[in-house]
């Protein structure tokens, strides 16, 4: 169990949560609460007194989800259900200590300025060192790789991978737009909602687009890495496109990328074979145009989230107008994804399709 020293037990003071809790969830929650400890329960200080948690309000229960660096686990905060991602130094590598308080430093202020339906919401966050915590919304559908775990391959209709594409695009539309590369989109860091919206989340190696380096300590997910990135080459915002490139693969196909490969087998077949996931045979060429625009080897030759997006809202548009949309349509007899953009953008934006 991860080391939880530096908190003081705190007992759960008013009343219970208004979802009423099981009696796994109760015990499971009370024998993690023992373990936390505060000099005082609200922790504040250098300027955190905006998003800083106090501690009385919170209540920990069972693990969910695990990094290399963090545990993610489902609590209750001022009544409200949410989730509690741990982070823990260790004690044992002075530079990966620091490296994960600046971690922590920027996915709070990133977290904290963030407002979009399509991104994960921050509720509070807890600085006392050597353990961090941040806690956000909780999603009851926990994330899309779990969601398309569960359906028989190439299952989806394509009015729900539409929808679901719409939502992760738009997301990302509103994080480029605030100069941030997110830089480990994958479907295990897409959440979904009661109504099956889904969220962009989980924001830990995320970088200001005009200071992301070379760094190579914390880097994203080699299934779903731009091969720039695997060269550890310089990148732009543009990863974060080749990764929804795959990510749509992904909602057309319900697969794993590269499933059949280990990770670093992936990322030498991406990085030196050009290598990309097979694209279904039955799948609709209007997609898989859009797939292979996203995942270019030349970044340059990659779309903007905002073109991305007006490309799907024009074929939601169209699939919702003619049901044999995608079976009529031909790239060679349309307009070019750069010519199709300005007559796209000057359609007035119609609400994403409900599932």
């Amino acid at each position: 169990m991860m080391s939880l020293d530096c908190f003081r037990q705190n007992s759960f003071r008013g009343s219970r949560p208004k979802r009423r809790l099981s009696l796994g969830e109760f015990k499971r929650a009370v024998s993690m609460s023992k373990y936390l400890v505060s000099l005082g329960g609200e922790i504040k200080g250098g300027g955190e007194e905006e998003w800083s948690a106090d501690l009385k309000e919170l209540l920990i229960g069972s693990k969910f989800a695990s990094g290399r660096h963090s545990s993610v686990y489902h609590g209750f905060y001022k009544e409200k259900e949410v989730a509690i991602k741990l982070m823990s130094q260790p004690e044992e590598d002075e530079d990966l200590a620091t490296a994960l308080e600046k971690q922590f430093s920027l996915e709070v202020a990133f977290l904290f300025r963030l407002r979009h339906p399509n991104i994960i919401t921050f509720v509070a966050a807890c600085k006392n060192p050597p353990v961090f915590c941040i806690m956000t919304e909780y999603l009851v559908g926990g994330s899309l790789r779990k969601h398309l775990n569960k359906q028989d391959p190439r299952s989806l209709p394509h009015k729900i991978v539409l929808k679901m594409a719409l939502d992760i695009a738009k997301g990302m539309q509103y994080l480029h737009s605030q100069g941030i590369i997110h830089r480990d989109l994958k479907s295990e860091n897409l959440l979904l909602g009661e109504d099956m919206c889904v969220k962009v989340a989980d924001f830990g190696i995320s970088c200001l687009e005009s200071q992301c380096g070379r760094e190579k300590k914390f880097t994203g997910t080699y299934r779903w890495m731009a091969p720039e990135m695997i060269k550890e080459k310089q990148h732009t915002k543009k990863v974060d496109v080749y990764s929804f490139g795959i990510v749509l693969w992904e909602l057309l196909t319900t697969l794993t990328p590269f499933h059949d490969m280990t990770p670093e087998q992936a990322a030498f077949a991406v990085a030196e074979k050009n290598a990309r996931p097979p694209l279904p045979v039955d799948c609709p060429m209007a997609l898989s145009h859009l797939i292979n625009q996203c995942w270019s080897t030349n970044p340059d030759k990659r779309p903007q989230f905002d073109e991305i997006v007006s490309i799907l809202e024009n074929y939601s548009r169209s699939l919702e107008q003619d049901p044999m949309f995608f079976s009529s349509y031909n790239p060679s007899r349309q307009p070019t994804l750069s010519r199709c953009f300005p007559r796209c953008m000057s359609i007035r934006r119609s609400p994403s399709l409900k599932a």
